[in-house]
């Protein structure tokens, strides 16, 4: 597509670029609209800045998304403006109308952390019982105790749960050797119950694939929670639909209750209780202690209750 002739205004540049959009890039007409009102306003505040989009600079570009942020927009409207910005910029650059995009290199206002979804103590020992009596028989219930419990005392991944090799569960363990993403390993200490519970299951478990061996000639599965399906194990699918049916026994929404939740919980629980962020990390299995800083609202509720608990000022009238 050729430039407009002469030097463009302003309008034009934008025109042209919307029209190349809907012509060439097939875009929504939505998507057109909402180009159309980002760059409308873009150029409102350049005009009155006395600036025009042949001369904008890096500087000038970061001056309006400052003004932006200073009239209060969401994080989400000033990263949609900025890609806008980006996008024409990078048309006017390909179509020869400029020699540079000075936009190409501003960091955009990135994603608001969100505080993941959590459980209370008394709620995660509600389906901690409730898993006692769901199953279709005592079996299904002492291996649905057992996946509870060590998923809320190690804070695994519901991956990394289900695929457990029985080898690694042998001999009462203190600790389990959990293999995590990028086949990374890392050990994480059982609780009494969590041993407890595991160990009632390997007797059944045995049992029962023993019997199986015998009677029809299955070979010994290797996992600590062996299904007959593709996968030769109980499936995450699997995994998350006893979840929700535990938490309905529990008298608790569903809706709240998924493995990744009781995966915070544990976090959660743990900085409450005293733990330290690196603790947590290496528990966790985060490759980055950034991943792992999501849940400093809890330490920075911990620390506002021990300055006002603990800090003279704080007790005068």
């Amino acid at each position: 597509m050729s430039a407009p002739e002469g030097p463009a205004p302003d309008h034009r540049w934008v025109e042209t670029f919307l029209e190349a959009q809907a012509a060439e890039a097939g875009a929504a007409r939505n998507t057109i609209l909402g180009y159309g009102r980002d760059l409308e306003d873009f150029l409102a505040w350049m005009a009155h800045h006395g600036h025009g989009l042949t001369g904008a600079e890096r500087d000038t570009i970061e001056a309006y998304l400052i003004a932006c942020e200073a009239q209060g927009l969401s994080r989400a409207t000033r990263a949609r403006r900025l890609s806008s910005i980006r996008q024409l910029f990078r048309f006017a650059y390909e179509e020869g109308w400029r020699g540079d995009n000075p936009a190409i290199r501003i960091a955009g206002p990135g994603r608001q952390a969100r505080l993941p979804k959590t459980l209370g103590v008394d709620e995660v020992e509600a389906l901690l019982e409730a898993a006692r009596d769901q199953g279709r028989n005592l079996d299904d219930q002492v291996r649905n105790r057992c996946l509870m419990e060590l998923l809320y005392a190690t804070g695994m991944r519901v991956s990394e749960l289900v695929s457990l090799p029985v080898a690694a569960a042998r001999g009462d363990p203190r600790m389990l050797l959990i293999r995590g993403k990028g086949d990374k390993e890392r050990m994480v200490p059982l609780s009494p119950p969590a041993r407890a519970a595991l160990a009632d299951w390997l007797a059944r478990r045995d049992a029962a694939q023993e019997e199986a061996r015998v009677k029809h000639r299955k070979p010994l599965s290797r996992f600590l929670f062996p299904s007959s399906g593709k996968e030769g194990h109980l499936t995450r699918q699997g995994f998350h639909g006893l979840l929700k049916d535990i938490a309905v026994a529990a008298g608790i929404s569903p809706a709240r209750v998924t493995p990744h939740v009781l995966r915070h919980a544990f976090a959660t629980h743990l900085l409450q209780g005293g733990a330290d962020l690196r603790a947590i990390q290496t528990l966790l299995g985060h490759a980055d202690l950034s991943t792992t800083e999501i849940y400093t609202h809890v330490l920075d509720e911990r620390l506002r209750d021990l300055v006002l608990s603990h800090h003279p000022l704080a007790r005068r009238p």
